[in-house]
This record gives structure tokens, C-alpha cells and sequence, in this order.
């Protein structure tokens, strides 16, 4: 049965620096592209879900986000370190900022977390068991996919680590960072198939 881990991209992944709207403001976190290793060792199919306003504020364009998801994926193949998708939401419904004018953007959507339509396409594509896959995020919104998408949650401390909505969507497990919290889901993985 295959069993995926969802990531979140900024400050799980690479520094939380606000909104990357250039390839070279991404960065990668230490020790994250040995995370993903480990888990694609291990079998996990490896994808990235993730919000991007940017393109629906007009900061960056689709082909921009692409460009910075290339330099992503660079990144972590200098290290040895392979996603299998990554998967994003250019959405942005909230009207407090007056940029977002592209009504193509600008508009509520089932993939923009705390909705799991990005964790959903993503299982169906890849055939993951939702039951024995897990995701790891730094805010309450990506745990709160998660949990609406059935799969278990990793709140890792890089990043916003939970602050942005302090006690809402708990998580199955909290821990420093990306390379911590692939301990947890490989522990995990092998007591369920023990």
C-alpha cells in the first residue's frame, strides 16, 4: 500500500522569510533535504502542499512560482533529495488586501488550506492511503488540513511553529523541525507495519 508525507514549503522546508516572490530568496532549511531522503528511502511518496497568494496578490506569476518551485527542486537534488509533485494554491478569497484584483485568483477554493483539496488530488494521483500517510507543517491551517484530509500531523517549531492561531488544530505530534519530525513518521511507519 502506498503511504505519501505532504509538506508544507515555507518554514518547513526552506526559511520563512514572508512571501518568496524571486528563486534566489529561497532557502533551504538545514537538514531538509536529508528529511526527504530518509522518508523517500523509506518508501513515502514525498509531496509538497502549498498555499501561494503571491500570484493571486500579483507579486509573482504562475511561470514565476514555477521558476522558484525549479530552484526548490534544485536545491534539494544537489543533496540528493527527490519530491514526487508539488502541488499549490494560488488562491486568495480574503479582500483586506487591495492587490488582488485578478478575480481568476481571487476567489474561495477547495485547495487552499485548511481545505484538503491539494492533500486529496495528491492521494488519488498517487494512489496514497490517507490512513498511513502523514503531513507536516508549520501553522494551525496546515494541520487543519491534514486532520480534515485523515492523515496524521506534524507541527514542526521552524517557521510561523504553530503561532499563528495558537491553540487550534492540534497535532498528532510537535517538534523542532523537518529532520525531527521524519524520525516521528519513519518510528511511526514502522510500528504500523510491524
Amino acid at each position: 500500500m502506498t503511504w505519501a508525507v505532504f509538506l508544507d514549503r515555507d518554514g518547513v522546508l526552506n526559511d520563512e522569510i514572508g512571501l518568496v516572490s524571486k528563486p534566489e530568496d529561497l532557502r533551504l532549511l538545514p537538514g531538509s533535504a536529508a528529511a526527504v531522503r530518509r522518508l523517500k528511502d523509506a518508501g513515502a511518496v514525498v509531496v509538497v502542499v502549498t498555499n501561494q497568494p503571491v500570484v493571486a496578490r500579483g507579486l509573482v506569476t504562475e511561470d514565476g512560482l514555477r521558476a522558484i518551485h525549479r530552484r526548490l527542486e534544485e536545491l534539494l537534488a544537489a543533496q540528493g533529495a527527490v519530491l514526487d509533485a508539488i502541488y499549490y494554491c494560488p488562491h486568495h478569497p480574503e479582500t483586506h488586501h487591495p492587490e488582488a484584483k485578478d478575480p481568476r485568483y481571487r476567489r474561495d477554493c477547495d485547495c487552499r488550506k485548511p481545505k484538503p483539496g491539494m492533500i486529496l488530488e495528491a492521494a488519488r494521483r498517487f494512489g496514497a492511503d490517507l490512513k498511513t500517510s502523514f503531513l507536516v507543517g508549520d501553522s494551525t491551517r496546515d494541520i487543519e488540513a491534514g486532520r480534515a484530509a485523515g492523515v496524521r500531523s506534524v507541527l514542526v517549531r521552524t517557521g510561523l511553529g504553530g503561532k499563528d492561531r495558537p491553540g487550534d488544530g492540534p497535532a498528532d505530534h510537535i517538534c523542532g523541525g523537518l529532520s525531527e519530525a521524519a524520525d516521528w513518521v519513519l518510528a511511526q511507519a514502522k510500528a504500523k507495519a510491524a
